[in-house]
């Protein structure tokens, strides 16, 4: 079986990426707490230019592909609803991949259970906006 995918509907969710993680790592939200848990050099990001732009477009429209293509598996599979194949999909993908590792390599790393926590968090809802992009907008004839 190949998946059916909503290749706007996965635009749309790379997209949705970018608001979130713009109004997340808003100063006036989490990106002062962001920058002092993360020890993030402000110069050295300017330095960097668009390329963490750039590879987080690139990323997000894998995930949203890989949430998409999954999520009609997990349709196909259950029966049900689209939408809620959607959400529970993006939450046992965001529970068994990302919480996982993202865990693993910040014990690891020594990092502080804080910016895990952000991280998670961010990672969380990213994830969850995408499902619901993805979930009201199923490919044709589902």
């Amino acid at each position: 079986m190949i998946p059916e995918v909503n290749y706007w509907a996965v635009i749309v969710a790379t997209l949705s990426t970018l608001v979130v993680g713009s109004v997340w790592y808003t100063p006036r939200v989490f990106g002062k707490r962001w920058m002092r848990l993360a020890k993030v050099d402000q110069e050295a990001a300017r330095a960097a230019g668009v390329w963490p732009i750039v590879v987080t477009v690139i990323v997000s429209f894998l995930t949203a592909w890989v949430l998409a293509g999954a999520t009609y598996i997990s349709w196909e599979f259950y029966d049900g609803s689209f939408f809620t194949a959607a959400v529970v999909t993006a939450v046992m993908l965001w529970i068994g991949f990302t919480a996982a590792r993202i865990i693993t390599h910040d014990a690891f790393e020594g990092r502080p259970s804080a910016l895990t926590t952000l991280n998670l968090a961010h990672e969380l809802v990213t994830i969850l906006v995408m499902a619901v992009i993805i979930g009201v907008w199923p490919p044709a004839g589902v």
